[in-house]
């Protein structure tokens, strides 16, 4: 397995993703129980040389709810009856994610409610107290 760019900056070794082929699920008649068409790639964050400790914790706050065992992230794929077309997908994916966990976020800016938003939460408000003022019982004074 060769290389897999990441970034323009980032090249994961293949020593450190591990492949895995499986017998993929679903449709496929007699050929689906006898080949390993799927495929499944695990990349183990903390064991990278590749990324430093600032990348690492990146991955790790963005990706939690994907990593197994709370390092490893794992992307399987079986969509295809070709292994190949699946490591390509399985390859295509995990950089993607990687890559979208490291760009960096944009900071959100304070902004104040504009003048037409305030106006239209209090007629709202208005409405809405208005429609609780006629649900009452009439007053005695009427």
């Amino acid at each position: 397995m060769e290389p897999l760019p990441v970034g323009a900056r980032l090249i994961l070794p293949p020593e450190e993703i591990e492949l895995r082929t499986m017998r993929a699920s679903g449709p496929g008649g007699q050929r689906v129980n006898k080949v390993e068409t799927a495929v499944e790639l695990r990349f183990d964050i903390d064991a990278s040389q590749s990324l430093g400790r600032a990348r690492q914790d990146l991955l790790h706050k963005h990706l939690s709810s994907r990593l197994v065992g709370g390092s490893v992230l794992v992307v399987r794929a079986q969509a295809s009856r070709e292994r190949q077309r699946n490591l390509e997908e399985a390859r295509e994916r995990m950089a993607a994610l990687i890559a979208g966990a490291l760009k960096p976020r944009k900071a959100r800016r304070a902004t104040k409610p504009t003048t037409g938003s305030k106006e239209r939460r209090l007629s709202a408000k208005r409405r809405a107290g208005k429609r609780k003022q006629d649900r009452r019982k009439p007053s005695q004074e009427d």
